[in-house]
């Protein structure tokens, strides 16, 4: 096994990041959120990747935190504070100008279903469970509400939290969480036909939705559209929205797509 937190392997304009501390069900460590981090980095710096798979090994996505980093000192004391740069690293996945698929290979937790959820698109093996467990150890799932909540109804995200059940991935799938769930044998086909249909988009214009994505919906109507019209112009006059139009007009694949 390698040695390190997280791995990193870059290929065919895919990243691929795995959580690789298994014996300890890729919790949340901050070990592990410290190498995800430098590998998302790395991931996002290098131009040869143009979508970034986020996975686990073994059996498990991820466990949520890593419960003994956040237990108070046998002699007492207060507890540590939560997982540090967890609500950062959430926000680099959301805001990143590269899609971020999230390859559910097995249960995901807590925090972990907060890292699933930060993923843009994710889709899960059908054994794999999910829930937000924090209500049954005494604690709420505060800091992944920020990813979770926007994905969710109401009614659905009141009773997860509230009850703390695990559900199966497809149940996970009905609530928003994820955006489906397949046979466990079929989890690698699906993943790789996303991946091939994300890889036919523009580099920048991938970037340019997922920011649409987040920003629209925080904005007044009005404001939306003016700031919408300037968006849209500015990426018709780029470099790469007038290679799109030349090449659908010669009947050609554009320049990006290999």
């Amino acid at each position: 096994m390698d040695d390190t937190a997280t791995t990193l392997t870059i290929s065919g304009g895919v990243a691929r990041i795995a959580l690789n501390r298994p014996e300890n069900r890729n919790a949340l460590s901050r070990e592990l959120v410290t190498s995800l981090w430098a590998h998302m980095d790395a991931a996002l710096d290098d131009p040869a990747a143009r979508v970034i798979v986020l996975t686990g090994s073994g059996n498990t996505f991820c466990a949520g935190a890593d419960l003994k980093e956040q237990r108070a000192p046998a002699t007492g004391g207060e507890a540590p504070p939560p997982t540090p740069g967890l609500p950062a690293l959430m926000t680099r996945v959301k805001e990143s100008p590269k899609p971020v698929v999230g390859r559910i290979n097995g249960h995901a937790l807590a925090g972990g279903l907060g890292l699933a959820a930060s993923c843009d698109l994710s889709i899960a093996a059908a054994s794999a469970t999910m829930g937000f467990t924090e209500v049954r150890i005494g604690v709420a799932p505060a800091i992944i509400s920020v990813v979770c909540l926007p994905k969710m109804r109401p009614s659905d995200a009141t009773e997860l939290f509230l009850t703390g059940e695990r559900i199966p991935a497809a149940r996970a799938a009905e609530v928003g969480l994820i955006n489906r769930a397949v046979p466990d044998d079929q989890l690698d086909e699906a993943v790789d036909e996303l991946v091939g249909k994300l890889l036919l988009g523009g580099p920048i214009a991938l970037g340019k939705c997922k920011e649409l994505l987040w920003r629209v919906p925080t904005m007044a109507d009005a404001d939306a559209f003016e700031w919408a019209a300037e968006f849209s112009t500015t990426l018709f006059r780029s470099d790469e929205g007038q290679e799109g139009l030349r090449a659908f007009a010669e009947r050609r694949k554009p320049r990006w797509v290999e």
